[in-house]
């Protein structure tokens, strides 16, 4: 079956992202297309990026690196939950994401952002990295706003229309997912 992780942007301690993450997993397993799993950047305990070569050589010398690329290099396709912070990506996902390249390579992903702008600067930053690691991105996100969607900006309960979000993104991410692992296929075939 096809493996889609959902994975965490912060690892601020009291942080919203947790909670978002656990929701969209909520919604994700009462689908039924894939299998859907929880990975908590914080779990991983990423230092600031200490990696002495590029991502793109795999030559990881750190054993949290080395951790971190076998659990991304589980899955065919993520869901990345990113907050907006200073306009952009919460900065533990974006040294997360540029520990590891090739392991991300020709797999797609669907985004969740939130903030006092529905997270739309961050999830436009995302997508940038994202392209630099040959993701495929979808086009429909999640979105959802600090207002509107969390109670006292802490406790996430999404309003209807803005759960409604996520659908055509895990739709658009299932299909892109598929057709993402027929290009890894062709690609090994091609080796």
């Amino acid at each position: 079956m096809t493996k889609i992780a959902i994975v965490t942007g912060s690892t601020r301690p009291g942080r919203n992202n947790h909670g978002v993450a656990e929701w969209v997993l909520a919604q994700a397993q009462l689908r039924g297309d894939a299998d859907y799993e929880l990975v908590d950047i914080a779990d991983f305990k990423l230092p600031i990026l200490d990696e002495a070569f590029p991502a793109a050589y795999q030559n990881y010398q750190n054993d949290h690196t080395k951790v971190w690329a076998a659990k991304m290099n589980e899955f065919d396709g993520y869901i990345f939950i990113t907050g907006e912070y200073n306009h952009s990506v919460q900065p533990a996902l974006a040294n997360a994401l540029s520990y590891l390249n090739a392991e991300f390579n020709n797999k797609a992903a669907g985004m969740v952002g939130y903030g006092s702008a529905f997270g739309a600067r961050a999830i436009e930053h995302l997508r940038g990295i994202l392209s630099e690691l040959q993701v495929a991105h979808v086009q429909k996100t999640g979105l959802f706003s600090l207002f509107t969607d969390f109670e006292n900006f802490s406790t996430f309960k999404p309003t209807d229309a803005q759960a409604a979000s996520v659908e055509p993104m895990f739709d658009q991410l299932i299909s892109w997912t598929h057709a993402m692992k027929t290009v890894r296929e062709s690609a090994l075939a091609a080796v």
